[in-house]
């Protein structure tokens, strides 16, 4: 595994169209793996194959919710006082192809960041649901219906 650069704006590379992914091999999960790590090192809780140069429809997301079964850890990394963070477990999923099917009418509203674009953040309103299908690494197909934040990412 591998930490890829993320491309920024206004790299040209970044309007590239995404073409769908037709080949389901090692190869495939090696640039997942490593678009992984890129987003835990970044750190993010979404990245697309395109914002690591390669123009695939191919997305990994991690919402990383606290794990309330966890202990707290301490932390001095913040201005050197000490506090405590509440850890977070992995959740990883792969979309490879996604397609967003059927948004609702009801609308969120979150406050998005966009790691090609840091330190920039702003409120972005999104349908609520969606119906949203896709494959895995192996080629698998799903079918799902989707909401709140995770919705939001997978609409971003």
């Amino acid at each position: 595994m591998a930490i890829r650069e993320i491309l920024e704006v206004p790299d040209p590379r970044l309007k590239e169209v995404s073409v769908p992914v037709e080949t389901f091999d090692d190869e495939l999960k090696v640039l997942i793996e490593d678009m992984f790590e890129t987003m835990y090192d970044a750190p993010g809780i979404g990245l697309a194959a395109i914002q690591v140069g390669v123009p695939l429809r191919a997305l990994v997301i991690d919402l990383q919710p606290e794990d309330p079964d966890a202990e707290p850890e301490l932390c001095e990394a913040h201005g050197g006082h000490a506090h405590y963070h509440q850890p977070h477990k992995r959740e990883p999923r792969v979309f490879i192809n996604p397609e967003i099917l059927d948004p609702s009418d009801d609308l969120n509203t979150y406050s998005e960041g966009c790691l090609s674009v840091p330190e920039i953040y702003a409120d972005v309103e999104r349908p609520a649901q969606i119906r949203a299908r896709w494959q895995d690494v192996d080629g698998n197909r799903h079918e799902e219906a989707i909401d709140g934040l995770l919705a939001t990412v997978l609409q971003h």
